[in-house]
């Protein structure tokens, strides 16, 4: 099974809106065929084992890292396969808790007398999928909020200067995080300021996380490099100034959204990345948006980037919080992992 955790692994970053599934066939002592699931609409883990084991696939034994599907979607039923093909039993990391099969696969394989064994790795398989089993669960996304801050908790100089505050490091582990993430999300303040492409840069990753910038009433700069990419979206709510007809000539495409207060309405926002596939969002974004997500509890983990330097009292705070006015108002956090990253300290927190 860790042969076929290890495949799975392949798939981050490609396969939204699926989870990452990989797949062994093993006969004997021998490895007969294997596979992982590379982007969605390819064919699943278990049908590139099989076909790779061919006629070799009866009475062996398939581990898998995620339970078969049972149903017909852009591809065939996998469990249909695995009973056609006459494998004789199935390990199986952890059921899928996607309601399209929730269970239905291992009872088609067992009322096929192929015997299932499940929870192999399970804990280590449910990790990989964490995004996809939380859409599936709570109807909305992952959200993890980056943050690069110096020692006395800025992000930016008053001026806007920020490049750079954190080690190549710190910024090297920030590709790994783009990397793995189906979306980014950003707001017009920061990408206006430091006209960013927010996509992944020093790595074999082909596939670029589609990346929305929130933009409650149009302000966006019309000469941005990342109005000229491919999967750029601007959430916008109005236009009071007419920049639409300014935008014309972009790649970007414009999602108007509801507001609420005179903002994008946030709780819209997340619904629609649900109803997009989006299993893993990483928020790149000022202390506005960054508060705002924060104080709607929307997101999971806080990731800070600490950096061994001072910019003193006039910077820029790294988050803005409006709601706050007593102690019993402060939102409390548990450390979820602190290490080191180059000279920076990189924290990890969750809400409680």
């Amino acid at each position: 099974m860790r042969e076929a955790l290890n495949l799975a692994k392949k798939g981050l970053g490609f396969v939204s809106p699926n989870p990452c599934v990989g797949a062994v066939l093993v006969k004997g002592d021998q490895i007969i065929g294997q596979g992982y699931h590379a982007q969605a609409g390819d064919d699943h883990a278990e049908v590139i084992a099989i076909n790779e084991a061919g006629s070799l696939a009866k009475d062996a034994y398939l581990f898998v890292t995620l339970e078969p599907c049972n149903h017909h979607g852009k591809t065939p039923p996998c469990a249909e396969l695995i009973v056609k093909s006459g494998i004789k039993k199935v390990f199986i990391s952890c059921k899928d808790n996607n309601p399209l099969v929730s269970g239905r696969g291992i009872e088609y394989l067992k009322s096929n007398n192929v015997e299932v064994d499940l929870g192999i790795l399970e804990n280590e398989a449910i990790a990989l999928n964490q995004g996809f089993f939380h859409r599936m669960k709570e109807k909305k996304p992952y959200i993890k909020i980056k943050i690069a801050s110096s020692l006395d908790g800025n992000t930016s100089l008053k001026t806007g200067e920020s490049k750079w505050i954190t080690s190549e490091h710190s910024r090297d582990d920030v590709q790994k995080l783009r990397a793995h993430s189906c979306a980014i999300l950003s707001g017009v303040g920061t990408v206006n300021s430091d006209n960013p492409k927010l996509n992944v840069r020093g790595r074999n990753h082909d596939k670029q996380p589609k990346r929305f910038i929130l933009d409650s009433h149009l302000s966006i700069k019309s000469n941005l490099e990342i109005l000229q990419q491919e999967n750029v979206f601007i959430v916008y709510g109005d236009d009071p100034n007419n920049n639409l007809s300014k935008l014309k000539n972009i790649k970007a495409k414009l999602i108007q959204m509801p507001q609420k207060n005179n903002r994008i309405d946030l709780s819209y926002v997340i619904s629609y990345f649900n109803k997009f596939g989006i299993n893993n969002l990483l928020v790149e974004a000022g202390p506005t948006l960054s508060g705002a997500m924060i104080e709607s509890g929307f997101f999971n983990d806080l990731i800070i980037y600490i950096a061994p330097v001072l910019l003193g009292s006039e910077a820029n705070n790294l988050i803005k919080l409006t709601q706050i006015k007593t102690m019993k108002q402060r939102i409390n956090f548990s450390y979820k992992d602190i290490r080191s990253i180059g000279s920076d300290i990189r924290i990890t927190l969750e809400s409680i």
